[in-house]
């Protein structure tokens, strides 16, 4: 096989803390694509970095790019992987450059774990729909607000739009990386590679929901997480009962009966306590007037909040910013 026979190029920019296992989602599948072949493997994959130094992964395991960044157009995906934590530091302007030329070259980016910060730094995100884990939405909100809400996916942990994929992490990698190279070789090779790395092939497929909030069971109906995930999403612009339900395709009258059920409460009720969770969170964490902060969670003005916060939490928010703020002196 020469290069002219490869099917796939994917070139990959490993961040500073970036999750070993996301990148081995991929290696392994592509390494095991190569052994399946009495000559050059079907796939032609790099490690690239603006200098050859090795990379720390979260785990301490360190990474030798085998190439610098040179020409992006050479590769068909560019695959940034991040790491499970909000990034310490912003890529460089040689990387930002880099990626954007491979955006206008037509080039598939792929963001895994923060790896998606990095994409949105660089411009390129723009017009598509980003899946963000739910965890770092407020977070991502706030560093990239020419990014509308409204495109930003946290009750899945991948999105694939056109030309740009964005995954969270996780066993969802795995998928994404299915995915991707079923598009470009036959079936039959990307089902041996999943059965030896003991992967159900027709498990590999998507459909996951990400993590629910605190509180929500791990194990309750899909259709429950998916909605308290938009819920944390939309805070402070919550969608009407009969706008969540039919989201997920249900009727107000079912999404009740869920809520009820599985957390002894309503969609309203719980609603409202995401809006004060959040609330008490930005109070501790961010400098935000308490007028800004009643508005980005919902409540109709400062004094609404207050009374609210008040006979949740037994203090006025601005007590209990000043009370965090002693807290960790």
């Amino acid at each position: 096989m020469n290069k002219n026979d490869i099917s796939v190029r994917l070139g990959f920019v490993l961040l500073p803390q970036f999750a070993m296992g996301a990148f081995a989602a991929f290696a392994d599948l592509l390494g095991l694509l190569d052994a399946q072949t009495d000559t050059a493997g079907p796939c032609a994959w790099e490690v690239v970095a603006d200098t050859l130094i090795p990379v720390r992964s979260a785990s301490g395991i360190q990474v030798v790019p085998t190439d610098l960044l040179g020409d992006p157009l050479r590769f068909d995906y560019v695959v940034v992987v991040g790491g499970p934590l909000l990034p310490a530091a912003d890529a460089g302007p040689a990387l930002l450059a880099w990626l954007r030329q491979a955006a206008r070259g037509g080039r598939h980016l792929a963001g895994l774990c923060n790896g998606v910060h990095t994409l949105a730094r660089a411009g390129v995100l723009s017009g598509h729909r980003v899946c963000v884990g739910g965890d770092q939405y407020r977070d991502f909100v706030d560093r990239f607000p020419a990014i509308p809400p409204e495109r930003i996916v946290i009750d899945r942990p991948a999105v694939f739009d056109r030309r740009r994929i964005t995954c969270v992490g996780g066993a969802a990698v795995t998928d994404v990386a299915v995915r991707i190279l079923r598009r470009h070789l036959p079936e039959a090779d990307v089902r041996r590679a999943l059965r030896c790395l003991q992967i159900d092939a027709d498990g590999a497929r998507g459909g996951q929901i990400q993590p629910p909030p605190p509180g929500v069971p791990a194990d309750s109906p899909p259709a429950l997480r998916r909605a308290a995930l938009v819920i944390e999403q939309y805070a402070g612009q919550i969608p009407s009962l009969d706008e969540l339900a039919g989201r997920l395709g249900l009727s107000a009258r079912q999404l009740q009966r869920l809520f009820r059920q599985h957390l002894n409460t309503t969609p309203q009720a719980y609603a409202r306590r995401v809006r004060l969770r959040q609330a008490a969170w930005m109070l501790r964490h961010t400098d935000k007037a308490i007028a800004a902060i009643a508005s980005d969670c919902g409540f109709a003005d400062a004094a609404h909040m207050g009374r609210v916060f008040r006979a949740e939490h037994g203090m006025a928010p601005g007590a209990w910013r000043r009370a965090g703020a002693e807290n960790t002196v």
